[in-house]
């Protein structure tokens, strides 16, 4: 095995999941998988003295729901509801699908990952070459900061200037390198912030990727006309035409209203077109579109058909009117104190 794969995998198990001894840890992927990985971080979870568990699926046609025709719903529950790790290598994620929830909803131990499409080399630049503990202090940091202001303002070079009002009572959730706890945790560098429903508005720019429709970045930027939390107007190339489109066929209103924001705060991410990653490119924003959960938003989240997100590189982000990120760099002098190496 290529010795920075195992170092990674390792990592996984024992630094981020802190993987204990007699645990059960169940891996999850389809034919799209590469096993070089699952392989990988089932041996480093056996190492541990944990039993793993590779669980292997047909790739569904679609995802989340979608991919529940093409499941064995109940037998692959009944897996996940005796789990205390679930981490998920599907190419078409099971994130959200009827199995994912029942074990949410009924297995209060579970400690789950979603690391789609992860590949050796990935696995290696975004966690095995990450200074997880240094990381995890500096974005605690950014998180205080953040829950405690009362206002967001980010800006890019390539347009993007909106504001919003940053709500109490949503979760703000940090995906730190710590899933050492039961509940739902994300690949590490990426900080979410649900706003103030009706709160944002100004222009919001995707340069980035934007998944789903596309899975990459678009031929031109996509530019958003934000008025109170709303998309009134969509502008740019070919693409921005089609991003439209894609929102209006879903006739929802709520596919037209804005979810979250998310830092991006991964030394070793880049633009991809791999969304799990692309998220998390160092100094970017992202904004999710449509559906959010009552968990993130209580007590009733935002309800709609279905959820994207775009990419804004390159941002300024100012808190309460004092800047903290200045076109992706950190300029708060705590904060930078705090950073790992890039």
């Amino acid at each position: 095995m290529n010795p920075s794969l195992k170092t990674a995998a390792d990592k996984l198990v024992r630094e981020i999941f802190a993987v204990q001894p007699g645990e059960t840890v169940i891996l999850t992927a389809d034919d799209d998988t590469d096993f070089t990985v699952v392989q990988a971080v089932s041996g480093s979870a056996r190492e541990a003295g944990a039993h793993p568990m590779v669980i292997r699926i047909p790739t569904p046609g679609g995802v989340g729901k979608a991919a529940d025709p093409d499941l064995p719903v109940d037998a692959l529950s009944a897996a996940l509801l005796h789990a205390d790790v679930w981490i998920e290598f599907n190419h078409q994620w099971l994130l959200y699908s009827t199995p994912f929830e029942r074990a949410e909803a009924e297995n209060k131990k579970l400690r789950y990952m979603c690391l789609v499409d992860f590949n050796e080399e990935l696995m290696v630049r975004t966690i095995g070459n990450v200074e997880t503990a240094k990381l995890r202090a500096f974005m605690l940091a950014v998180t205080e900061r953040t829950k405690n202001a009362k206002t967001m303002r980010v800006t890019t070079p390539a347009g993007c200037d909106v504001s919003f009002e940053i709500d109490p009572n949503h979760y703000t959730a940090c995906d730190c390198g710590d899933a050492s706890k039961p509940g739902i945790h994300m690949l590490t560098g990426q900080i979410n912030v649900v706003p103030r429903f009706g709160s944002v508005n100004g222009t919001i720019v995707f340069d980035g990727s934007v998944t789903p429709p596309f899975g990459r970045s678009p031929d031109a930027p996509i530019r958003l006309s934000i008025e109170n939390s709303r998309i009134a107007k969509v502008e740019g190339g070919e693409d921005a035409k089609a991003f439209q489109k894609f929102l209006a066929d879903f006739e929802d209103e709520g596919m037209w209203k804005l979810a979250h924001i998310a830092y991006g705060f991964n030394p070793g991410a880049k633009l991809t077109g791999n969304i799990v990653e692309d998220e998390r490119v160092w100094g970017s924003t992202e904004w999710g579109i449509g559906y959010v959960s009552p968990f993130d938003a209580p007590p009733h989240g935002q309800d709609a058909k279905s959820h994207c997100d775009g990419i804004c590189l390159h941002s300024s982000v100012w808190l309460d009117g004092e800047q903290i990120m200045d076109e992706g760099k950190i300029v708060d002098s705590a904060l930078a104190a705090l950073m790992p190496s890039l």
